[in-house]
């Protein structure tokens, strides 16, 4: 069971409207690496671990206060549109039609959040694109959701400080500062939990119980070199014992094919192809 809490995880207050600044903030809502997607993500995950309490406990945590950022988040966009209203939107709609350029540029308040959603946030990126559950990975493997989850946290740690720097209210800023320490934290979770993954399954390969002789062992460490000239050979990826252990790098400067030229037979003539010309 899931019981809301009142009180705000922390404070969403703002110095003055900004509607066009809350519009800018939908993106780390709603967009792909906003919190709707990481609280989806770590939810889902934890709902779905089979065997493993402790891990289970760790996905639902954080999931569970990811939750508490999407009403953070929401109430800020709430708090920045206050005091608009339909009439905000006649100085954009003049705007277009006196120079579309510098409308597009501009931007301004999303016509959404007054017609649509009455002064509220939605759950849509920064330019309308609705929520979609096609942005969270969960797939029963635990290695290869947790490095998922760490490259989520960075992505919408990221957005969150270039919000941060665009904005000039320090109340907003102050908000903001929260998401991102939060961010630190889920990200170094994360890792840790990756390393401890990695030590029990003694592999940094996912899946990681899967057989090594199912698969063409005389290549799984070559790195081939698909520039044209030579490539810079020098970076860990090249050269070396590889970070699973059972293998070394092996730099392929002029790599050759494996297998020969392509060639398809014709369609049956009812599906009208283009005829073959060789």
């Amino acid at each position: 069971m899931f019981y809301h809490v009142k009180e705000l995880q922390y404070e969403a207050k703002v110095s003055r409207p900004d509607p066009e600044y809350a519009k800018k903030l939908q993106e780390v809502l709603g967009g792909q690496w906003g919190e709707i997607s990481v609280m989806m993500q770590y939810l889902m995950q934890g709902f779905n671990v089979r065997a493993n309490k402790k891990y289970r406990d760790l996905l639902l945590d954080i999931g569970t206060e990811e939750i508490a950022h999407v009403e953070i988040l929401s109430t800020l966009i709430a708090r920045l549109l206050d005091g608009t209203s339909l009439e905000c939107l006649e100085g954009q709609e003049n705007a277009y039609k006196t120079d579309p350029a510098v409308a597009a540029v501009l931007g301004g308040m999303n016509p959404q959040h007054a017609i649509v959603s009455g002064l509220g946030a939605m759950p849509s990126d920064s330019v309308g694109n609705r929520w979609t559950a096609d942005y969270i990975i969960s797939s029963g493997n635990l290695l290869a959701d947790f490095r998922a989850n760490l490259n989520a946290e960075s992505q919408g740690r990221l957005q969150v400080a270039r919000l941060y720097t665009i904005s000039d209210d320090p109340l907003v800023k102050d908000t903001l500062s929260f998401l991102l320490a939060r961010d630190t934290a889920h990200q170094n979770q994360w890792i840790e939990a990756i390393h401890e993954l990695e030590q029990e399954a003694q592999d940094v390969v996912v899946p990681t119980t899967f057989p090594r002789e199912c698969e063409l062992q005389a290549v799984s460490y070559d790195f081939y070199n698909t520039s044209r000239g030579q490539a810079d050979a020098d970076g860990p990826w090249a050269q070396g014992v590889a970070p699973d252990g059972r293998g070394a790098f092996n730099y392929v400067s002029q790599p050759v094919p494996y297998g020969d030229k392509a060639k398809l037979s014709p369609a049956p003539k009812d599906v009208y192809d283009t005829p073959p010309s060789y």
